[in-house]
């Protein structure tokens, strides 16, 4: 899940992001909101995590700008304000969550894998195609009750396939869901994982659509 955090302070956006990451998302960050309405609409994430007392504009003024174009973009608000009229205002605007600061790291977590199930499809935080488990909470994945062991990013592009079983998906966009605006990307990256991941899995379960992707067969 790629996931766009709006936040101005700067220490709390980095701890936001390291600890998101650390549990399998992709997190890239902005602080005003401006930016976020520019990338929404241009690169429109999985996910938005907006703080609502920004700088420039209010995250409500955000959502409220950016949610006619984008009605199913899942969206959590996070602000210091913990009125009832506060969270009203908000989930009015278009916001899908609420959340007051100061608030435990476990807790978003949690609120962000009840999306991605959504999102998904799924039920709880298993996918299972064929003889392949994977569980998105342990970040383990399973081959026949047997447990397979993937690096980080393959158990990452595994994901994002197997929630989007049947779809076929273009190397730029597991690129998107993968890395970080600041990481350092090889131009093969994407291959060397999918080669990796095959020689783990069973035959023909990623598949190759010339010219296109790639593609997971559905559940």
């Amino acid at each position: 899940m790629q996931i766009l955090l709006v936040e101005d302070d700067y220490a709390l956006a980095q701890g936001l992001q390291q600890a998101l990451q650390d549990e399998g998302f992709v997190v890239n960050s902005v602080a005003s909101g401006e930016a976020a309405i520019y990338l929404v609409q241009n690169e429109t994430p999985d996910m938005l995590i907006l703080d609502i007392g920004l700088p420039d504009i209010s995250g409500l003024a955000v959502l409220q700008k950016i949610r006619p174009g984008h009605p199913a973009l899942p969206v959590l608000l996070l602000t210091a304000r913990d009125r009832v009229e506060d969270k009203v205002l908000g989930l009015d605007s278009g916001a899908d969550d609420y959340l007051s600061k100061p608030f435990d790291v476990n807790e978003l977590v949690a609120r962000i894998r009840a999306v991605e199930r959504r999102l998904g499809g799924a039920s709880g935080n298993q996918l299972t195609i064929g003889p392949v488990t994977l569980d998105s909470r342990a970040q383990t994945v399973q081959l026949d009750g047997q447990p397979l062991e993937l690096s980080r990013r393959e158990f990452m592009l595994l994901k994002v396939m197997m929630e989007n079983s049947g779809r076929i998906l273009s190397r730029e966009k597991l690129e998107a869901r993968l890395y970080q605006w600041n990481d350092d990307i090889s131009s093969n990256a994407v291959e060397v994982h999918i080669h990796h991941l095959r020689k783990k899995l069973p035959t023909n379960f990623i598949k190759t659509v010339r010219g296109v992707g790639y593609t997971v067969r559905k559940a």
